[in-house]
């Protein structure tokens, strides 16, 4: 009976993961297959679960340590129907994935916020306290503690691995290791919207310039570690005329016109125009959006087509920026305008 057991369990560690083939191969074919649905592939068998879940040391070993990779996530919303979604962009391969539906209605007023490298993002609903996580491991939204911060905010970023959410209620940190909430240090602006860009553990926030630029723009920075506000310094804020995103640990800015993309010096309290090639803007409608991550600068807009720049630091002077167009699907989102975007590893 001892022998049969053992002939079992031997049978079963060495049965073929994909017929005909090695199981090294196997394990590398299980391993791309595009997230959205691993956890189906996790469901076929415990062999393949195990593939998924351990992948085997030599592929840990190589260079890149993981096959995952940045994907883009836009909520877009239909402008025929109203309708929301969220959609995903694997840049790879140019394929787009609709994720699961959020488990609320969508609330007209709303911030978003992600931990690209854990692969989870974050949607917490406006004037409610309901917070939602989205894990690409699963590819799943599940609820995370209520806020404790009030429920009216306007943004939320990542900071240095918490995520941070300011509004008319004051301040809200949430630790994603412990699971809970906390208030930060009161915030006493008054903004009459949130154009918001993280960098070096401060989050960054003004109102930008409004139509007929009558007034002078306002704007504050949170510093995580000291958990206090001060004002905008003058010539960021004056600045700020377009959408920021922060790459290679500077803040870039790409304006609402055909102008150069700027990149802000923090030494002179300056914006000064970046090398290399100019956004490509054919067909661009408004609202655009953009996020960075890491060397890249991601760029939405209407019909949900993308553009990625990819950003090389010259020196303490010069930064340069290429430009990648990816073309979505003409047919299927032409009437979808993206409301928000992350870019996560996934």
């Amino acid at each position: 009976m001892a022998i049969l057991e053992s002939e079992k369990e031997h049978n079963k560690v060495h049965e073929e993961l994909i017929p005909g083939l090695p199981n090294e191969i196997a394990e590398i074919c299980l391993l791309h297959v595009p997230y959205p649905y691993q956890p189906l592939v996790r469901s076929v068998s415990s062999s393949w679960n195990r593939a998924i879940t351990n992948p085997p040391s030599f592929l840990l070993s190589k260079k890149t340590k993981t096959l995952s990779h940045p994907h883009l996530f836009v909520l877009a919303v239909n402008t025929v129907t109203s309708k929301i979604q969220w959609q995903s962009l694997d840049p790879s391969s140019n394929r787009w994935f609709m994720l699961p539906s959020m488990p609320l209605v969508c609330p007209t007023a709303f911030a978003s916020a992600s931990l690209p490298h854990n692969g989870k993002i974050f949607f917490i609903g406006g004037k409610s306290s309901s917070t939602l996580v989205y894990r690409t491991a699963v590819n799943k939204w599940s609820t995370v503690p209520e806020m404790i911060t009030g429920k009216s905010f306007s943004a939320a970023e990542e900071v240095k691995g918490k995520i941070v959410t300011v509004g008319e209620s004051g301040t809200g940190i949430y630790d994603p290791e412990s699971d809970t909430w906390k208030r930060g240090a009161q915030f006493t602006g008054e903004l009459r919207r949130y154009e918001t860009v993280v960098n070096g553990g401060k989050m960054y926030l003004t109102e930008g310039w409004w139509w007929p630029f009558a007034v002078r723009p306002r704007g504050w920075v949170y510093e995580l570690e000291s958990d206090t506000w001060s004002k905008m310094r003058e010539g960021m804020k004056d600045g700020w005329t377009g959408v920021s995103v922060t790459v290679c640990g500077r803040v870039l800015m790409i304006p609402e016109v055909d102008l150069p993309v700027k990149v802000y010096d923090e030494m002179t309290d300056t914006w000064r125009c970046v090398g290399g090639e100019r956004l490509p803007r054919n067909g661009m409608k408004k609202p655009f959006i953009a996020k960075g991550l890491e060397d890249q600068i991601y760029v939405v807009w209407h019909g949900l087509k993308v553009v990625i720049g990819n950003v090389v630091v010259v020196d303490d002077d010069h930064v340069k920026v290429t430009w990648q167009v990816l073309e979505g699907p003409a047919e299927a989102f032409g009437e979808l305008s993206p409301s928000s975007c992350q870019v996560v590893y996934a």
